[in-house]
């Protein structure tokens, strides 16, 4: 099986639709939310839970498996979904997101409010710049042991070649909403150069690897809040085309003002072609994911529901709320009644807040099972009302109750 997208079903008066991703991993009905399993593992969860819950396939990041164990480690394993026992689809993100919060110092954190610094030299407190960044690519620092590396359009997709993904990023430089406009122009410029000379050099590794699985290669749009730089940037990558090849599918990158997220996305598909998928980067709270499928976003993936998770804070169709409160110490109902994830069906808010006021790692476990199942039966609840006729209905329905806490 080869990599195709079809849409079946559209809501009506926006940009959003339903359709179907197929890889050679197998089919991802969209829209749907991809779990991240960063360095080749869902934390705290073992794959077939992951599956259980509802996952259609998982996304892993190129810099951390670059770092360790090495990208030569997963081509001998015969890729990452054999090297991790996941049957599904993969994804691989290109390693920009680290070159920002490396060279910024947020590490694992994008501020996403609209208030700028307005300042290109801008770093988290107590902080070492660890990247810099060039016209050429990327020099940084292992966050590991110290060590230098280099990486450029070509090592990405050298490394994510190695790594075998279904679906693949192309390398970018990320800004953050800090930037100055003058640096938002020249870095948009810079991952333009980036994009073509990722499709050049993932034809080259296509035609060298052809007898691996096909991966499909997504562009990556940047522009921070501004509407021309995203509209430019759709326009670009949409319509690129070098060594003969396009890209199958995009990513909507960078920092993005939270309070316009739906306006900024519906600005890159407005652009784009309508027959090719678009994935969401690092989106994951359930009033994003409504903004982004209205919007024309096809897939997501984020963070947020397994690392909320870890420190006791689980959503409920009523609102997301920390198990490990006293007020759950004899509460013997589910996290969520109309959930039907392993964890409810099976435990208590009074044995989880146990679990996390104890340490058990049993408690972050469950909190992911039942995060993730929550998350990705939500997009998959969108998807239906979708083909039902009936989007706009259910997501009233759906957070007038989720923020009523």
């Amino acid at each position: 099986m080869g990599f195709s997208f079809s849409i079946s079903s559209e809501i009506p008066g926006s940009l959003g639709r339903a359709g179907q991703i197929s890889t050679p991993h197998g089919i991802i009905q969209t829209p749907a939310f991809i779990p991240v399993g960063t360095k080749a593992t869902v934390k705290s969860a073992l794959p077939d839970s992951v599956s259980d819950l509802g996952a259609q396939a998982v996304l892993a990041n190129a810099y951390h498996l670059y770092l360790q164990p090495g990208p030569e480690i997963l081509d001998e394993a015969g890729g990452l979904s054999t090297f991790m026992n996941w049957s599904g689809p993969t994804f691989t993100d290109s390693g920009g997101f680290q070159v920002m919060s490396l060279g910024v110092g947020f590490k694992k954190v994008i501020d996403m409010g609209g208030d700028s610094l307005n300042s290109d030299d801008v770093i988290a407190e107590k902080r070492e710049r660890l990247a810099q960044v060039d016209d050429e690519g990327v020099t940084f620092k292992s966050h590991l042991d110290g060590s230098m590396h280099r990486f450029t359009p070509e090592i990405s997709m050298q490394v994510q070649h190695k790594i075998g993904a279904d679906i693949i990023f192309a390398f970018d430089e990320l800004t953050t909403l800090h930037n100055t406009r003058k640096y938002q122009e020249r870095s948009l410029e810079r991952t333009r150069l980036w994009a073509l000379r990722c499709l050049d050099e993932h034809k080259r590794l296509s035609d060298e690897r052809a007898t691996k699985p096909y991966q499909a290669l997504f562009g990556v749009l940047q522009g921070a809040q501004f509407e021309d730089l995203r509209r430019k940037a759709a326009r670009d990558l949409g319509s690129m085309n070098s060594s003969n090849i396009e890209f199958d599918g995009f990513g909507m990158g960078g920092a993005l003002d939270k309070s316009m997220l739906g306006t900024i996305v519906s600005w890159m598909a407005e652009e784009l072609p309508v027959n090719k998928p678009r994935h969401l980067l690092g989106i994951g709270e359930p009033t994003d994911l409504f903004a982004g499928v209205e919007n024309g976003a096809d897939t997501f993936d984020c963070v947020s529901p397994t690392r909320e998770a870890r420190t006791s804070a689980v959503y409920s169709s009523t609102g997301r709320f920390n198990v490990s409160n006293g007020a759950y110490k004899r509460d013997f109902s589910p996290i969520d009644e109309k959930c039907s994830c392993y964890t409810c069906a099976h435990y208590s808010r009074a044995y989880l807040n146990h679990l996390f006021r104890a340490k058990e790692i049993l408690g972050p476990t469950l909190a992911t099972i039942h995060n993730l199942h929550f998350t990705v039966s939500l997009v998959d609840q969108m998807r239906e009302a979708i083909h039902r006729g009936d989007f706009f209905e259910f997501k009233a329905e759906f957070l007038g109750r989720y923020l009523s806490r």
